[in-house]
C-alpha cells in the first residue's frame, strides 16, 4: 500500500523537562489544538490522556512515557510525554535513543533546574536538535529573558527566540511572532482554539525590532551566502530565516525559543507550529545506527532491508506483552517472521499497533519512521534490534544508568509468593533500571531501583496489577567497595581426596584506578606457565570475587588486576581450579590493599523562600552535606550541595516541613565518594550483625 504521508512530514518528537514545569499540560493542549482530542485534561483533575495511570492521575505526575499521533499542517507528528522525576529517568533515556528532536520545556519562574540539565545532557548524547518553550509565562516572578539567558550561559545551548511575550504574569496577553513581525491573541472563550494577528503594540515596537534583529543576525551567522547578503541589505526574508533556522537546528547550532501559558491556553499553534518548520524529518538526519559491522549502511526508506530498536516494554491487560520499536528502516507486516539479532532469535509479529496513550489503532504494516507497538515478540527485551531474516544487523543499544537504592521484600501470604514472581519479572522486563535479585545469605529477595519513589510506585503497582501483598523492609543503599594501595600475591587452590584431585595456581597483583574507571583485567602471562584456555575461567574467578567484596559484601569497583604468573599441573588442573584459585587470591590480596568503602553521593537541590534559607541549609549540613551554591530562582533562593544517599531518606517530608510546605527538593545520582572510616566500621558492624556477610 503506498505511503500517504511522505517520510519528510512526519516528526517523532517528545517532550523533555524538569518536574513540574508543565509537560503533561502542554502534551493536552497540543492534542486538543490538533483535532486528537475533543476535551481538554487537566493534570489537577486527574483527566490527562496521557496520564493514563492510576497512579499518575492520584499523584498527579508522570511516572510512565506515553505516545501518541497526531496531524498538524499536513505533517503526522509522533508525541512522547516523558516523566519529569529523576527516579523515572530510564523513560527520558529511551525515549531520547528513538527521537529525531525534542521540546526541552522551562518554567517561566523555575528556569534551568537540575532534571532540566540532566534531560538536556540526555538529549545531547544522543544528538537529539531540540526546541525550547518557556511556560507558565502568566505566573507571579515569570521571566522569558532570564530563561533564554539561562538557556545560553547554564546548557551552552544557542538560544534565539522566534517569539517574545507581551505582558507577563497577570498580564501576559499573547506573544509577538519574530518572523511574521505580528502579536499574536488567543480566544478566551474558546479555550485557546482560535487566534487573531494583529499589528504589534507601540510599546513593544521597539523591543520586538531588537529580538528580530537578534534572529536575523543569529540566522545570516549559520550560512556564508545569507551573511553577505544580511551585511548587504541588513535583513533576511521570511523564506530564508525558515530555512537557515531549520538547517540550524536539525544541525544543533541554533534552539529556537517559544513562549506561552499552556495553562491559559496561549503560545501552543506556535509552538506545533515550530515543531513542522523546524524539526527533522527521519530523513534529515542520519539515523543513531551504529552498527558493529561498520560497513553496513541504512538508508531511512521503506525500500531498505527492515532494522527497528525495541526501546520500550509494557504489559497490557488484554494484548499481554506491547513492545515499543522504532522503525529505521524498511517495513514490517502482522505475521512477518523478523530476527531478534541482539540474541539471535527468530520471532513473529503478531500485530501492529499505533499507541494513544493507552488506547491502541491496528495498523497493516509499520514503515520506515514509525514509533509502534509489536505484539508476538515475546523474547524481545528493551535495547534490542529486530532486523529481517536475510540481513542481519545490530543497532546500538540503549545505556541505562546503575539503580541506587534497595529494599527488601517478602510475600505475607502463600498465594503472594506464587504470584510475585511473575509480577516481579513483568515489572523487571518493563523497566531496565528495576533490578530483582536474591541474597543467598539473608534469604531476601531484593529490590533495586532509582530511588524511593520509584520503588514506591512499582510495589504499589505490583498490589494493584498483579494482587500481590507484601512486607517492604527498609531501604539499603548500593555501597561499594574499592582498594587504596597496590597489591600482589599468589594464591595455590590444591585438592587431592583420591583420583584426579584440582590443582590451580596464580599470581596477581591488584591496583586501584580512578573513580568511575570499572574493571580492567590485564593478563601477563608469557610462554606456558599458564595455558591459555585457563585464562578467561581465571577472569570470571576474580569477577566472582568482585560481586561480594571480602571487605564489606559490596561490589568491588574501580581495581586493575594484572594476572602475572601461576602454575599448573597436566592431570589435576581444570578450569575450576584455576576458577577458585582466582578468587581465593583476589579476595586475599584485596584485604591487603587498604579497602574502603563507597556511597553514593546525590546533587541535591532544594528551592524554598528565602525566610526558610537557614533552617535548610542547617538541615543539609547535619546530613553530612557540602553546600556548594545558593542562587535567586524566581523571586525564591534555590540552595544546592552534595549529600550522602544514606542521610537523605525520608528528606523530602523534612523538606516540606521546614519551609511549612513552600519548598520544593529534587535529587539526582551524582557520583559515588568515600565513607568516612568511623562511619564504614558501623556500617560493617551492622551487615555483621544481620548475617549479611559470613
Amino acid at each position: 500500500m503506498p505511503r500517504t504521508i511522505p517520510l519528510a512530514r512526519i516528526r517523532n518528537i517528545g517532550i523533555v523537562a524538569h518536574i513540574d514545569a508543565g509537560k503533561t499540560t502542554v502534551s493536552e493542549r497540543i492534542l486538543f489544538y490538533s483535532g486528537r482530542t475533543y476535551k481538554m485534561g487537566e493534570v489537577h483533575d486527574g483527566e490527562a490522556v496521557m496520564d493514563w495511570m492510576d497512579q499518575e492521575r492520584e499523584r498527579g505526575i508522570t511516572i510512565t512515557s506515553a505516545a501518541t499521533t497526531l496531524s498538524w499542517n499536513d505533517h503526522r507528528v509522533t508525541l512522547i510525554d516523558t516523566p519529569g522525576h529523576v527516579d523515572f529517568t530510564v523513560e527520558v533515556e529511551r525515549s531520547l535513543r528513538v527521537l529525531d528532536g525534542a521540546v526541552a520545556l522551562f518554567c517561566a519562574v523555575g528556569g534551568v533546574q537540575p532534571q532540566s540539565e540532566q534531560v538536556w545532557r540526555q538529549s545531547e548524547k544522543y544528538s537529539v536538535p531540540k526546541l525550547a518553550f518557556v511556560n507558565k509565562m502568566d505566573r507571579i516572578g515569570a521571566d522569558f529573558f532570564g530563561i533564554v539567558e539561562e538557556i545560553q550561559n547554564t546548557l551552552d545551548g544557542n538560544a534565539v527566540p522566534v517569539t517574545i511575550p507581551i505582558g507577563r504574569e497577570d498580564a501576559f496577553e499573547g506573544i509577538v511572532d519574530l518572523i511574521a513581525m505580528k502579536a499574536v491573541y488567543y480566544g478566551e472563550e474558546d479555550r485557546g482554539r482560535t487566534w487573531r494577528e494583529a499589528p504589534i503594540p507601540a510599546a513593544m515596537r521597539g523591543e520586538a525590532e531588537r529580538w528580530r534583529a537578534n534572529l536575523v543576525e543569529k540566522s545570516a551567522e549559520q550560512d556564508d551566502a545569507l551573511l553577505e547578503q544580511f551585511l548587504r541589505t541588513g535583513n533576511l526574508s521570511e523564506e530564508a530565516i525558515l530555512g537557515t533556522v531549520r538547517k540550524s537546528t536539525i544541525a544543533r547550532r541554533i534552539v529556537p525559543v517559544y513562549c506561552g501559558s499552556a495553562f491559559k491556553n496561549k503560545g501552543i499553534q506556535r509552538l506545533l507550529d515550530g515543531i513542522a518548520r523546524f524539526l527533522p524529518s527521519p530523513e534529515d538526519i542520519p539515523p543513531i545506527i551504529r552498527a558493529r559491522d561498520a560497513r553496513i549502511e541504512l538508508a531511512p526508506s521503506d525500500d531498505a532491508p527492515f532494522a527497528a530498536l525495541a526501546f520500550k516494554i509494557a504489559t497490557d491487560r488484554h494484548m499481554g506483552k506491547l513492545v515499543f520499536a522504532r522503525v529505521y528502516a524498511g517495513t514490517a507486516q502482522s505475521g512477518r517472521p523478523i530476527l531478534n539479532s541482539t540474541h539471535g532469535r527468530e520471532e513473529r509479529i503478531g500485530r501492529i499497533l499505533r499507541m494513544h496513550a493507552n488506547r491502541q489503532e491496528p495498523l497493516e504494516e509499520a514503515r520506515c519512521g514509525d514509533i509502534v507497538a509489536l505484539v508476538g515478540l515475546s523474547e524481545t527485551r528493551t535495547g534490542d534490534t529486530l532486523c529481517c531474516l536475510e540481513r542481519p544487523i545490530v543497532l546500538e543499544s540503549i545505556e541505562f544508568p546503575a539503580p541506587v537504592i534497595s529494599v527488601s521484600i517478602r510475600p505475607k501470604g502463600r498465594a503472594d509468593r506464587n504470584r510475585m514472581g511473575a509480577a516481579l519479572r513483568h515489572l523487571a522486563d518493563e523497566d531496565p533500571t528495576f533490578v530483582v535479585s536474591f541474597d543467598d545469605e539473608t534469604r531476601q529477595m531484593i529490590l533495586s531501583g532509582m530511588g524511593e519513589l520509584h520503588l514506591d510506585v512499582l510495589v504499589e503497582r505490583m498490589r494493584r496489577e498483579f494482587a500481590v501483598q507484601a512486607d517492604i523492609g527498609r531501604p539499603e543503599v548500593a555501597y561499594r567497595e574499592t582498594g587504596m594501595n597496590t597489591a600482589e600475591g599468589h594464591y595455590k587452590h590444591v585438592k587431592q581426596t583420591g583420583g584426579r584431585g584440582q590443582y590451580g595456581h596464580v599470581c596477581l597483583r591488584l591496583e586501584p584506578l580512578a573513580a568511575g574507571a570499572g574493571f580492567e583485567f590485564v593478563n601477563k602471562i608469557k610462554g606456558g606457565n599458564i595455558p591459555a584456555s585457563y585464562i578467561p575461567p581465571i577472569e570470571r574467578g576474580i569477577l566472582k570475587a568482585m560481586e561480594r567484596g571480602p571487605y564489606a559484601g559490596y561490589p568491588v569497583v574501580d581495581m586493575r588486576v594484572t594476572l602475572l604468573d601461576g602454575s599448573f599441573h597436566k592431570v589435576d588442573s581444570s578450569d575450576i581450579a584455576f576458577f577458585e584459585a582466582a578468587r581465593m587470591c583476589f579476595k586475599q590480596l584485596f584485604l591487603q590493599s587498604r579497602p574502603q568503602l563507597l556511597e553514593p553521593v546525590m546533587f541535591v537541590e532544594v528551592t524554598c523562600p528565602e525566610e526558610y534559607m537557614g533552617a535548610v541549609s542547617g538541615s543539609i549540613c547535619q546530613r553530612r552535606g557540602r553546600i556548594e551554591a545558593m542562587d535567586d530562582r524566581g523571586g525564591a533562593k534555590a540552595i544546592s550541595g552534595m549529600t550522602p544517599l544514606s542521610e537523605m531518606f525520608g528528606y523530602s517530608t523534612v523538606a516540606r516541613t521546614l519551609t511549612q510546605g513552600r519548598g520544593g527538593f529534587t535529587m539526582h545520582f551524582e557520583h559515588y565518594e568515600a565513607v568516612p572510616f568511623a562511619l564504614a566500621e558501623d556500617i560493617m558492624k551492622k551487615r555483621r550483625a544481620e548475617n549479611k556477610i559470613r
